[in-house]
């Protein structure tokens, strides 16, 4: 009751208010609306951002499935708002709900419990996962995954205690986790395989249980995974590793030195390793927490060794350190279990009041001396109570950027689309990148029915790397991970050029081969801005609000939506050969004129190119269909599904 009162009051104070729209929960808003106006298949192709992305192929589903399911239970009545804001007050509360419930039921204590929920509650110090990056940010796929993984670890509690094996449920909560975002994956695969190691049984019985959940997990996320990899494998590539942080050995060790109570769980985790290899033989289930955490920090740590030379960067250490975080709170509190069990002459957690006093110690000194923020961080290492103005609702910044007459401006503007100088727009004074702000402006498709270059988000897009840093897709973006926030850019560059070096024909040349017909960007960026003021495309901007808009003097069409991933264009040109489309490049593209199929092909700038056979012009029809990767992997789901289903009893006979 106490955790529950305090998690709540601290929901309410920080969420109570509305949608939350600070940092990136207007783009995880937009995701929503995505996959619900458009469906779950992960290969929907969204025309809102950087010129067009299939959006949920690229990014984990797992929190916008759930956000659909909520859509269809309520018949479709509830506004992606409100889904949106009852989803966020999930994934704040969630893990500090699930960790109570693995460590109540592992200690036999919920006061025991305590110190651990409330940390896997408040802890920020920098995860991704956590209450400020995760909540506050808005990377509330993240916190999804993490608040599964205590789910995950108690599903697998009956097979450590000898009553039953694993079946359906580690499975799908494994599926779930990869979905929920897969930096997560390396702490869920420790949980499994801890439990083999420590459960009952022959060691090639044990092994067998834990290949098939991971087996059927992965073969149930197969729909979204198979095509993913094939993507990221295959070339030209679909998506650019963002590598934003320092996930390098020395960069991950240093951001948890700077942090006395990650170091304080880390010595008390060392501490009861110690005891295990000196002999120690406490109850099977904190061995397996204990097990848990040296494996997940022992692949955090393979990953900062690994990655960086194979280039495999797409799961970075600074990332998947948020699940050993995890782990280590909880293997923490199960050494501190088993050592006051083993030491203190048969300690039991009654009667409560005595563990009620370890509760609050530990959570008065985790408050009052180690929570705050080092020298040169943004934020504390325990978020006790949300910051006074950190937490603005969407309405708020619409109405205090008067982003509704910007809209409706748009609206009314000439064919084509919008490039935004800036991700966002800031929400407070000063120059810093890391200042309050919104990626409001990622709305801008959903309201104003025009599509956007920037005014997100970093993004995996490769029309995306060639905005932040000039990266041809064709020729470096493979090889070249996004190592630069979004914010760290705004109104200092765009395509990878300093805003006061802009050449302004060759800006003008780049807008109309990405068919930008509108240019916005805040009045602090006026003086860096003489790329559009000295070129007659643009001429004079209109202020609205605190907005700069640049109207070019021409419409640039787009082609025309004839519905779900259908599209139709006509090409023209002095002679046959290759013609831009406009639109994104993908391999699910499929083109065709009134005489047959046409050949694609990826431009330099990461657009969509159609071999046009007549230089009279001529009509095409795109279609974005599932390709081989894409059927495979949905074949492999309905397959784990059956098995689920139907092949329960040909599973048990097998592991029995």
């Amino acid at each position: 009751m106490l955790l529950a009162a305090y998690a709540v009051a601290w929901a309410w104070t920080a969420v109570g208010r509305g949608v939350p729209g600070g940092d990136d929960h207007p783009g995880q808003i937009y995701r929503l609306i995505h996959i619900i106006t458009l469906g779950p298949a992960p290969w929907h192709w969204n025309p809102g951002w950087w010129a067009g992305y299939p959006e949920m192929q690229y990014y984990p589903p797992g929190f916008f499935y759930l956000g659909y399911l909520v859509h269809w239970l309520a018949l479709g009545l509830a506004s992606p708002g409100l889904v949106y804001l009852l989803l966020v007050w999930l994934v704040l509360l969630l893990p500090a709900a699930s960790t109570y419930a693995l460590l109540t039921r592992v200690l036999g204590s919920g006061w025991a419990a305590l110190p651990g929920a409330f940390l896997a509650f408040a802890i920020s110090a920098g995860t991704r996962s956590g209450m400020e990056e995760g909540v506050r940010w808005g990377l509330v796929a993240a916190r999804f995954g993490w608040g599964l993984l205590p789910l995950l670890a108690l599903s697998l509690l009956p097979w450590l205690e000898g009553r039953r094996r694993p079946r359906a449920v580690p499975a799908l909560l494994f599926a779930a986790v990869v979905l929920a975002h897969p930096a997560h994956g390396p702490t869920a695969l420790a949980f499994i395989a801890g439990a083999a190691l420590v459960a009952e049984g022959t060691r090639g019985r044990r092994l067998a249980t834990a290949l098939v959940v991971l087996g059927v997990g992965l073969g149930v996320a197969a729909f979204w995974l198979i095509p993913l990899v094939a993507h990221l494998v295959i070339p030209p590539p679909m998506a650019l590793a963002l590598t934003w942080g320092d996930a390098s050995l020395p960069g991950v060790a240093a951001a948890v030195a700077s942090r006395p109570l990650l170091l304080l769980m880390l010595a008390v985790s060392v501490v009861g390793w110690v005891a295990l290899a000196a002999g120690l033989r406490p109850p099977r289930a904190l061995v397996w927490l204990q097990v848990v955490a040296l494996g997940a920090l022992g692949l955090t740590v393979a990953d900062t060794l690994l990655a960086e030379r194979t280039g495999l960067l797409w799961l970075p250490a600074d990332r998947v350190i948020d699940g050993a975080i995890l782990a280590v709170i909880l293997g923490a509190t199960a050494a501190i279990a088993a050592l006051v069990r083993a030491g203190i002459a048969r300690y039991r957690w009654d009667p409560p009041w005595a563990a009620a006093g370890i509760a609050v110690t530990l959570g008065i000194a985790a408050g009052l001396f180690l929570s705050g923020a080092p020298v040169g961080s943004q934020e504390p290492t325990v978020s006790l109570w949300p910051r006074p103005g950190g937490w603005p609702t969407s309405d708020e910044i619409i109405r205090g950027n008067r982003l509704n007459l910007l809209w409706d401006a748009l609206r009314r503007g000439p064919n084509g689309r919008v490039l935004f100088v800036r991700s966002g727009v800031p929400l407070e004074f000063g120059r810093d990148w890391w200042r309050a702000h919104s990626h409001v402006t990622g709305l801008t498709p959903v309201v104003s029915d025009r599509e956007i270059i920037g005014g997100t988000f970093t993004h995996p897009s490769p029309v995306a790397g060639y905005y932040y840093a000039g990266l041809l897709p064709d020729r470096d973006a493979r090889r070249t991970p996004i190592r630069q926030l979004a914010e760290q850019l705004d109104g200092l560059s765009v395509f990878g050029r300093p805003l006061g070096r802009q050449r302004p024909g060759e800006f003008t040349r780049l807008a109309i081969r990405l068919r930008v017909s509108a240019v916005v960007a805040l009045e602090e960026d006026a003086p860096r801005l003489a790329f559009l003021t000295t070129d007659p495309e643009w001429g004079f901007p209109t202020r609205v609000g605190p907005f700069l808009v640049f109207t070019a003097g021409t419409p640039r069409p787009l082609p025309q939506r004839l519905g779900p991933d259908r599209y139709f264009t006509f090409l023209a040109q002095p002679e046959a050969g290759w013609a831009s489309t406009g639109v994104a490049w993908s391999p699910l593209w499929r083109a065709r004129s009134p005489a047959g199929p046409l050949a694609t092909r990826q431009g330099d700038l990461g657009l969509l190119e159609v071999e046009v056979p007549s230089a009279r012009g001529v009509e095409v029809t795109l279609h974005h269909r599932p390709g081989v990767a894409e059927w495979a992997g949905a074949l492999t789901s309905l397959a784990a599904a059956a098995l689920l289903l139907l092949g329960r009893g040909w599973l048990d006979r097998r592991l029995t």
